[in-house]
């Protein structure tokens, strides 16, 4: 399988990105990676006898967080981030992988590889481990705002996800909300849970935040100012809590003790919770498989999502996606 990575994309490019791909390498060499980006950056980080299965694609532009999304492909059309969407788009590659500006990456892929038919706007589903599975809340950032049927797709989309590439079969679905009632929250929030609960006989109800970790549903649907709010509170509380776990176990003599006997609970937790040991986020909706991972990805992080992105295409993810729409959306297109 060949996927081509966005060399120059992420706080830790490109040596996280290239030895990720070293790394994903290691594990499955049956892979082929094409790292796109600066070729004399790329090199300082590779071995002088680099592996076969890697593949430099050099480029000249650099996308940063401070370029304008919208205007990267007329912009900077030589950039790492540009061109490994091409490298999808040509049929080079059958996925690729990006740490780098996910508004870049959403208008890009968006524009290169087409909509899938019937998706109205693509969007991105994080995946939420938790002890009985995992979940997939979506939209975390591509639709700020959206509409009701809009909604009911990224519902469809994330269901999909959630079976055909992490085996949960047969998915629940919830809408966060600010209350369980069925006439809680705004206009938009009232009308798709009446399209999601006509379209889906596995669709709970409405979800309160408090509630994501531990209610029924798989999927958890919203609208991507919300999603986006949600996923990064949950980062930073995350990030807070081990700090000051840290820092308490440090006061005291006997809670060093204690930390020494909890260390394999706390680590299992840690592990189980941590954005790196996942990889990043699919981009639903487009004609291609693209992951979009976390900023701050290290190497692990990198190495996760090339993963993920061989099990989307294994799984015939787009495939899928496609004839889900056309089963859903018939009766709901507009």
């Amino acid at each position: 399988m060949k996927i081509a990575l966005d060399a120059m994309g992420g706080d830790f490019a490109p040596e996280a990105t290239v030895h990720g791909a070293l790394e994903a390498l290691k594990a499955d060499n049956s892979l082929e990676l094409y790292l796109v980006g600066n070729e004399s950056l790329i090199k300082e980080f590779l071995p002088a006898a680099h592996p076969e299965h890697v593949h430099l694609i050099p480029t000249t532009q650099v996308v940063s967080m401070q370029d304008k999304g919208s205007r990267v492909l007329k912009d900077k059309p030589d950039s790492s981030l540009v061109r490994g969407i091409e490298l999808l788009r040509d049929g080079v590659v059958d996925a690729f992988v990006s740490a780098g500006h996910t508004g870049a990456v959403l208008t890009s892929a968006t524009l290169l590889l087409r909509r899938i038919k019937g998706a109205k706007r693509p969007a991105l589903g994080a995946y939420i481990p938790t002890d009985t599975g995992g979940k997939m809340l979506c939209d975390v950032g591509a639709n700020p705002d959206a509409n009701p049927r809009q909604l009911l797709q990224f519902a469809v989309m994330a269901s999909i996800y959630l079976d055909h590439v992490e085996n949960i079969k047969n998915p629940k679905i919830g809408l966060i909300n600010i209350g369980k009632e069925p006439g809680k929250g705004s206009e938009l929030y009232r009308e798709a849970y009446e399209l999601l609960k006509q379209e889906f006989p596995s669709f709970i109800g409405n979800v309160e935040s408090r509630d994501i970790l531990t209610s029924e549903a798989d999927v958890l649907i919203c609208d991507g100012f919300v999603g986006n709010t949600l996923i990064k509170f949950a980062e930073g509380w995350v990030k807070m809590f081990s700090d000051l776990v840290k820092l308490k176990i440090k006061e005291k003599f006997l809670y060093k003790l204690g930390a020494k006997m909890l260390y394999p609970v706390l680590q299992s937790i840690s592990s189980q919770y941590d954005y790196e040991e996942h990889g990043g986020s699919p981009l639903l909706g487009v004609n291609g498989v693209c992951i979009v991972a976390h900023g701050s990805s290290n190497v692990k992080a990198i190495k996760n999502s090339i993963f993920l992105a061989k099990k989307c295409f294994k799984g015939r993810l787009i495939a899928d996606i496609r004839i889900g729409l056309a089963e859903h959306m018939e009766n709901n297109d507009q």
